[in-house]
């Protein structure tokens, strides 16, 4: 597997390994080092044997250190360098390949030399896109670097084009585009992380628990992704007055730390008292949205935050940002699982919008059609379970035979 340098990225590729390696196929798991100090200690002692991690050496660049070869915390002006690196990685890969000698590849979306070199050595190769099929449609028009190079994934890989999602939320998207590309598309499932991953945070819990069903909303715009001054101040002052209990987790860009009286609004901690919280740098997602007080989701509507939301039955707050944010916030509006904080004519978040949008949510009846149906997509994707999964594990040895006749392996 090789995964885009992103976290966004990353955490899926793990994800679809573990639920592999539950089906006995052997993972390697391709990352730069810095990337693999962040996310090792998530893959746990069950899949030790199952799931390795191997380096991926990128060039040595002058204005590429090696705390660079990732997505977090990297200046944007250097995003298209980073890319350029990565290609030029591939001889790294090449050694990979060769010295492995894999089955199969499974690839990210910026790596369209992968499966040309997959097939230089008879190895079949599968796109695995972690963003849903909704983006996808609407934002691969072929004029941009990327989306050249996401034509050049999609174009090379065998028969089948993996993605992040499920059938009863966007079946109309992956046939859509199953048909356009002449290769089917095929849902692997929310993919969301175990509960198990995430450490303790009691003090949080114990706020939690004073809250009675459904009155709070929690705020976290990811790992990679920060607010302005200004969206901080709109969204404080929003909260604020919304009169609605929250629970906030805010974190600052590498290096532009600071404490939270200077973030926030001059009195804002003391205006709100208990009927707020705000943390630092980072809170257990997982948790706190399956905690029976939480009623709704602020989201910058990531697609994993997104697949988190709807797993535990919470509605979305779409504050979307850029990226694929903007459509998959339009969709889940569209899905009747959210609602989004529309930006005005100038793209600015405005304070009583999110005061708007948080009372609809978390006070009144459209709030509570808001989390019947989220529910429903909760129940959806329980009830699938592993059927997503066991369908990509017959299309995956499908692909292998060709190559391997091994009983169960690939």
């Amino acid at each position: 597997m090789l995964p885009w340098l992103a976290h966004g990225h990353i955490t899926p590729f793990i994800e679809l390994a573990k639920a592999l390696s539950n089906r006995n196929f052997y993972i390697y798991i391709c990352s730069t080092q810095v990337n693999i100090n962040s996310f090792k200690q998530t893959i746990s002692e069950k899949y030790s044997i199952s799931i390795k991690i191997v380096e991926i050496h990128l060039p040595n660049l002058p204005n590429l250190p090696p705390h660079y070869h990732t997505t977090n915390g990297l200046p944007p002006h250097l995003m298209s360098t980073l890319k350029n690196a990565m290609d030029m990685a591939q001889p790294s890969f090449y050694h990979i390949l060769t010295t492995l000698k894999p089955d199969l590849v499974i690839y990210d979306f910026l790596q369209p030399w992968v499966p040309t070199m997959a097939a230089s050595l008879n190895i079949p190769s599968v796109l695995f896109l972690t963003p849903g099929a909704a983006a996808e449609d609407e934002g691969n028009d072929g004029f941009t670097d990327t989306q050249r190079r996401v034509n050049g994934c999609i174009d090379g890989s065998s028969q089948i084009i993996l993605i992040k999602s499920i059938r009863q939320l966007e079946g109309k998207y992956i046939d859509y585009l199953s048909n356009v590309h002449n290769k089917r598309y095929v849902p692997v499932g929310p993919l969301v992380r175990s509960q198990e991953t995430e450490t303790e945070h009691s003090e949080i819990m114990d706020w939690l628990n004073s809250k009675e069903r459904c009155s709070t909303v929690f705020a976290s715009f990811g790992t990679e992704y920060f607010l302005s001054k200004e969206e901080t101040e709109e969204l404080a002052v929003g909260l604020e007055l919304s009169k609605v209990n929250f629970l906030w987790v805010i974190r600052f860009p590498v290096g532009q730390n600071m404490n939270l009286e200077e973030a926030l609004p001059k009195g804002f901690l003391e205006r709100v008292g208990n009927r707020g919280k705000v943390v630092q740098g980072w809170a257990p997602q997982l948790t706190i949205l399956s905690h029976w007080s939480i009623g709704g989701f602020v989201s910058h509507c990531g697609w994993s935050s997104v697949m988190e939301g709807l797993k535990l039955g919470v509605p979305i707050i779409g504050m979307p940002m850029h990226l694929d944010q903007p459509l998959n916030a339009k969709l889940i509006v569209d899905a009747g699982v959210g609602e989004e904080v529309v930006r005005d004519k100038n793209g600015n978040v405005d304070r009583h919008e999110v005061a708007k949008v948080l009372r609809e949510v978390v006070e009144e009846k459209s709030g509570q059609r808001l989390r019947k149906k989220a529910r429903e997509f909760s129940e959806i994707m329980k009830s699938n379970g592993e059927k997503e999964i066991d369908e990509v594990v017959k299309e995956l040895l499908n692909l292998c035979k060709p190559i391997n006749n091994k009983e169960g392996l690939c």
